[in-house]
């Protein structure tokens, strides 16, 4: 089923108050704060900031409220869901909010305490079924978001078989595998190990300060001041991804790449570029 909501998948390192962004020099004609303003129209919607991912959420906390605050937002609260017996205040909250906000961490952490939780069915139907709802993540915000996520993986000059471990993750993207801080911290190896072993998903290499929005469930288009590396497995010839031995390192025949940047729009489903105002 393709979604009514919107998903909005950032890189991170997002312009915010605590940090600076180097390609906003180079690309000045991006405005401060562009991709967090995605979140929220106006102070009328409301936006609930999930923390989970953090092992220090009173820092996030600090920071997010900062930010937004610089931002012109107030209509905001945050939740860090590690027990049940806030799973009901947290539901209503969800229910009423325009937007839910992941913010960075370990991705695992998400999916550990929400997966298979009232509080993930009830975003996933809001997700599927309202079109003026939003789900957003930043960094592990945003790798926990698909079906199959990257749990663990090494940033090697090789691609070995034992060197990554995938999972489930929350399940509001079905056609693509995703990772943050792509281009800074080197990570093409192991997203084209996760596609490999998952050719019909596309993998989504988020650079820092740039995003995806996706509307549709596949329709999604970059925002930003960085790149978005899009990897495609589905027309491998050869590769020794099903059969290497442990330690082994893996190739591949004929794996494909998209570079996107602000303004371009891609189809998750075939994978087709639409429009390109890069």
């Amino acid at each position: 089923m393709d979604a009514k909501g919107k998903l909005l998948i950032i890189g991170g390192h997002e312009d915010r108050s605590d940090n600076h962004v180097d390609m906003k020099e180079a690309n000045n004609h991006f405005s401060s704060y562009e991709i967090l303003k995605l979140l929220a129209e106006s102070n009328d919607q409301r936006i609930e900031i999930i923390t989970t991912a953090s092992s220090e959420p009173e820092d996030m906390r600090k920071t997010y409220n900062d930010t937004f605050s610089k931002i012109g937002f107030s209509n905001f609260g945050f939740m860090h869901p590690d027990d049940e017996s806030k799973n009901e205040e947290y539901i209503e909250r969800i229910k009423q909010a325009k937007t839910v906000f992941f913010t960075g961490g370990d991705q695992n952490n998400i999916c550990k305490k929400l997966n298979n939780s009232p509080i993930n069915t009830v975003l996933r139907e809001r997700y599927y079924n309202d079109k003026d709802f939003m789900v957003a993540g930043t960094s592990a915000g945003a790798m926990c978001m698909p079906e199959i996520i990257i749990i663990e993986a090494e940033n090697g000059e090789a691609i070995i078989d034992n060197d990554i471990q995938l999972g489930k993750g929350l399940g509001l993207l079905n056609n693509s595998i995703v990772d943050t801080h792509f281009v800074h911290r080197g990570r093409f190896g192991r997203l084209a190990h996760a596609v490999l072993k998952n050719e019909e998903l596309f993998g989504l290499g988020l650079g820092e300060d740039t995003a995806l929005l996706i509307e549709n469930g596949s329709r999604a288009t970059c925002k930003g001041s960085g790149m978005v590396i899009v990897i495609s497995a589905k027309e491998v010839i050869q590769t020794n991804v099903e059969t290497a031995d442990k330690h082994h390192p893996i190739y591949a025949e004929n794996l494909k790449v998209h570079l996107l940047t602000h303004g371009c729009v891609i189809n998750l489903s075939e994978g087709i570029i639409e429009k390109g105002e890069c």
